[in-house]
């Protein structure tokens, strides 16, 4: 398994809507998501700056990096693109960090 970890941010005054965009996501989108290997995916805001924490857990970096040319992604940054920066294409700006430390507990 792999461990992913980036940032991005909302738009002030545009958080309870990223949150009810989310609350839940578009089933074929959740769909993509775990047919291309990914695990586990959560999102944090951080209220006070408006950024945004990912971390996702996926099964291969090819796969993750596949779901970006899938059509349900394409729309969905569309639809995002309104309350958060995004790029010419519409996908999110993100800054992927580098992870520095983690602990896990052993599987008995």
């Amino acid at each position: 398994m792999i461990r992913k970890a980036f940032k991005m941010s909302v738009h002030p005054g545009q958080h309870a809507e990223y949150a009810r965009r989310h609350q839940p996501i578009w089933k074929e989108l959740e769909d993509t998501l775990l047919a291309c290997g990914v695990r586990s995916y959560s999102i944090f805001l951080d209220e006070q700056t408006s950024e945004l924490f990912g971390y996702a857990e996926i099964e291969d970096e090819q796969r993750w990096k596949a779901i970006a040319q899938t059509e349900v992604c394409q729309r969905w940054w569309k639809h995002m693109r309104e309350i958060m920066p995004s790029r010419t294409d519409n996908s999110p700006v993100s800054t992927p960090l580098k992870e520095v430390f983690h602990m896990e507990k052993p599987a008995k």
